[in-house]
C-alpha cells in the first residue's frame, strides 16, 4: 500500500482482466506519498451487468482495437506487457486469490504481472495452480472456495456499485470518480489540488441537462 499521511485515503476498484488495470497499477510511483490506496477486487462483469453494458472483448472491432491500445500504451510508458494466452479470461479465481493472500498492493502486483507482464494463464485449473505456486500460496487452489473469501468479492463488488462505479480501473476519492488508466494524471492532479473540481466550468459541465435520450 501507499505510504498513509494527511488522512486522505483512495479506493482503487480492479478486475484482473483489464489490461488497463494493470497499466495504471504500474504507474502507482506518480500517487502521492500521502495518499493512502485500497485495493478493491471487484468482478467487473457484473458491474457492467448491472448498467447494461457489453465489455470492450463482446464487439469485434472493439476487442481488436482494445487490444492494439492497451499494447499502445504500454509500450509508450515503457511498461513491460504480454497479453496471457486468452482474452477475455475468467478472472474470478484469481480476484478471490487476492483477497485469500490479504489483499496487499504487493499481492495485487504480483498477479497484475504474472497475468500481463509474463503472459501468463491463470483461468484454466492448471494455470491458476501454477499462478498459486508461484505465489508460494499452493493452498490457495482451496483457499479460494472458502465462503468468507467469495463473500468478500461480492461485498467489494457491491461496494462498487453503491459509488456508481462504472468500470475498470476506478479510483474513488472522497465522492468522485476516476475511470481509465487515461484518467491517471487527471486523479494526481486532482489530488494534489482539488480545488479544481470545484471549478466554474467543472460545475457547470457537470450539471449539464440532457439534450436528447434514445427510447
Amino acid at each position: 500500500m501507499s505510504t498513509a499521511a494527511g488522512g486522505r485515503s483512495a479506493e482503487w476498484f480492479f478486475d484482473f482482466v483489464s489490461p488497463f488495470a494493470y497499466l495504471q497499477l504500474e504507474q502507482f510511483g506518480k500517487l502521492p506519498a500521502s495518499l493512502r490506496v485500497e485495493p478493491r477486487p471487484v468482478v467487473l462483469g457484473a458491474i457492467l451487468a448491472h448498467w447494461g453494458q457489453k465489455g470492450p472483448a463482446e464487439i469485434a472491432a472493439k476487442r481488436a482495437f482494445t487490444y492494439r491500445h492497451a499494447l499502445y500504451r504500454a509500450q509508450k510508458l515503457g511498461i513491460a506487457y504480454r497479453m496471457p494466452p486468452a482474452h477475455p479470461f475468467n478472472p474470478i479465481k484469481a480476484l478471490r486469490l487476492a483477497i485469500a493472500m490479504g489483499g496487499s498492493l504487493d499481492v495485487v502486483t504480483r498477479i497484475f504481472r504474472y497475468i500481463w507482464r509474463d503472459g501468463l494463464d491463470a483461468a484454466t485449473p492448471e494455470g491458476f495452480a501454477a499462478l498459486c505456486r508461484a505465489m508460494d500460496f499452493a493452498e490457495g487452489v482451496e483457499a479460494v472456495e472458502a465462503p468468507a473469501v467469495k463473500q468478500a468479492l461480492r461485498d467489494n463488488t457491491d461496494r462498487a456499485l453503491s459509488l456508481e462505479v462504472f468500470g475498470v480501473p476506478t479510483f474513488a476519492l472522497e465522492g468522485d470518480l476516476f475511470w481509465g488508466e487515461d484518467a491517471t494524471d487527471l486523479f494526481v492532479d486532482c489530488v494534489n489540488s482539488p480545488a479544481w473540481l470545484d471549478s466554474p466550468e467543472v460545475r457547470r459541465i457537470g450539471a449539464l441537462p440532457i439534450g436528447v435520450q434514445r427510447s
